[in-house]
């Protein structure tokens, strides 16, 4: 009984390690992890061991097995994984209600907790953004775009809205962004409407930016 038992916790305590490996990122959504005999000599386990605790962290959907290819990152947290599955079933009209009311929560807290730091993020993505869509570079600005609204929800000084939002945004994003970047037609590039009005403490313009362009993107996909 205690032999199994130890083994267990063993094998719990690899899952750990490796959890943190992804929760830090230093293992990156989409990278694949090192090989099997890598990680029992740098763990000093056993292969039934380490497999167990992998088949764990596939079970809860934080790296994905691809036979004949190798083991990949699929989600930075158990949150982001449970979340990014839902998200998956979802339409896109769906998908933009839920980043609405997200959004105009973190748009009036975010007024009235901001701090110059806050700001000075909030400008520096906002630019970002514009120099993609300029340069018509998807990935770039993506990566801009998503910072720009964590950089949001950090302002609202809210943990738990910043890790939802950090869970959620990045799927949210891929099945948005995808049929939103087209060259000209972005809209409010930037945000720099709803960064004005965090600026200024106004939190009903600043809502009322983020019903602007969710508006923007939900009028095709309404009947």
């Amino acid at each position: 009984m205690f032999e199994k038992l130890e083994k267990r916790t063993l094998s719990s305590r690899i899952y750990t390690q490796l959890e943190t490996l992804i929760t830090s990122g230093e293992w990156k959504i989409g990278s694949r992890i090192p090989r099997e005999a890598d990680l029992m000599e740098q763990l000093g386990v056993s292969r039934n061991t380490l497999r167990e605790a992998i088949r764990g962290l596939v079970q809860v959907g934080l790296l994905e097995t691809r036979q004949g290819d190798g083991t990949f990152v699929t989600a930075s947290s158990e949150l982001s994984a449970i979340l990014n599955r839902r998200v998956s079933r979802s339409s896109v009209l769906e998908s933009l209600e839920l980043q609405h009311a997200l959004d105009r929560e973190a748009a009036a807290l975010a007024c009235i907790r901001r701090s110059d730091k806050d700001l000075q993020e909030l400008d520096r993505y906002s630019a970002l953004c514009i120099q993609a869509v300029a340069a018509d570079d998807y990935v770039a600005f993506r990566e801009a775009d998503w910072q720009l609204h964590l950089c949001v929800a950090v302002a609202t000084q809210n943990s738990l809205l910043k890790d939802l939002y950090e869970s959620l945004f990045e799927k949210l994003q891929i099945s948005l962004l995808f049929n939103h970047f087209i060259p000209g037609s972005r809209y409010d590039v930037g945000h720099p409407t709803l960064i004005d009005a965090i600026r200024s403490r106004d939190a009903d313009r600043a809502v009322q930016a983020v019903d602007d362009y969710i508006a923007h993107y939900k009028a095709p996909h309404e009947t």
